[in-house]
């Protein structure tokens, strides 16, 4: 006699298909990008703002980019499905239709448009929404399949965070912002091409010409190397021009310091574990940077 599995039986529960949407997301980035808007918010200049505008400004950043998230899942599907890193993603095992997927996204587009209009300005709005198609469209469709260079001029996008929330308090485009983007648009190669070393194989399968997979792991090191030091370089400028004091020097001079060693670390000592470890250390090293930024203004 046949017997029924407990799929058949138990039917789909609400939460395992919300947990599809949240994976599209792209959660932790997502946050990660409103942690540093809401430095950006912090380090602008005082307003009339008030807790809850910003609080809402920083809602409609992350709802355009969690949309810029899952437009990358439906249109990087085919890919995933040949990557181990990215295989058991929603779309990729058809968890999640198409359809459905850019229904979200859209739903998120028009919320995040909505509450940026009414609790930021048009400037923050327009800058958001050409970040989600930088990402999204620019990024995702064209550069990622076309370049070896995707991850550099592509990751101007994710660079815009810190941007979004200055203007959102301000209303306008000033210097200092700027470079907070120029911060993380140094920091993104070096922390992918540390992942796509150790994932060199997957993209190679996939045939994205990541700089690993067209240069060799020794050129793309060495390429690492030098945008840790351009980084490093940048991170000193906001204490030269007075945007933060010695507190902020001391932390990103570490941070820095630390990131160079493990760049050459990896150079003189390859392995793919080493080039995890790089990656994942990268992600601390960006967050405890902009820690470091809110603290030296608010608490130091």
């Amino acid at each position: 006699m046949k017997t029924l599995s407990i799929n058949h039986i138990v039917p789909v529960s609400l939460w395992s298909i919300a947990r599809n949407y949240i994976a599209i997301c792209k959660a932790k980035v997502v946050l990660m990008l409103v942690i540093t808007a809401w430095v950006g918010i912090a380090l602008a200049p005082e307003t009339e703002r008030t807790w809850f505008a910003q609080i809402m400004s920083l809602i409609g950043i992350g709802s355009l980019a969690a949309a810029a998230a899952a437009i990358n899942h439906v249109v990087d599907r085919e890919i995933d499905q040949k990557m181990a890193r990215t295989r058991h993603r929603p779309l990729a095992t058809e968890r999640l239709s198409v359809r459905h997927a850019l229904e979200f996204a859209c739903v998120l587009t028009v919320a995040g448009i909505s509450v940026l209009l009414v609790w930021s300005n048009v400037l923050c709005t327009v800058l958001t929404f050409m970040a989600l198609l930088g990402y999204a469209v620019v990024y995702t469709l064209f550069l990622k399949r076309a370049t070896p260079q995707n991850i550099v001029i592509g990751g101007l996008a994710g660079a815009m965070p810190p941007l979004l929330g200055w203007v959102s308090e301000t209303g306008q485009l000033d210097a200092e912002p700027l470079l907070l983007v120029m911060m993380i648009f140094a920091w993104t190669p070096p922390h992918f091409w540390a992942l796509a070393i150790a994932r060199r194989n997957d993209y190679k399968r996939a045939n994205v010409p990541m700089l690993p997979v067209t240069h060799g792991i020794e050129f793309t090191q060495i390429c690492m190397i030098v945008y840790t030091v351009i980084l490093a370089l940048i991170c000193v400028v906001p204490y030269l021009i007075s945007m933060s004091g010695l507190f902020y020097l001391v932390c990103s001079s570490i941070l820095n310091i630390w990131f160079i060693t493990k760049s050459l670390s990896l150079y003189f000592w390859p392995s793919d574990e080493k080039a995890m470890a790089l990656f994942r250390f990268s992600i601390s090293h960006l967050l405890l940077l902009f820690i470091a930024l809110f603290a030296d203004k608010w608490i130091v």
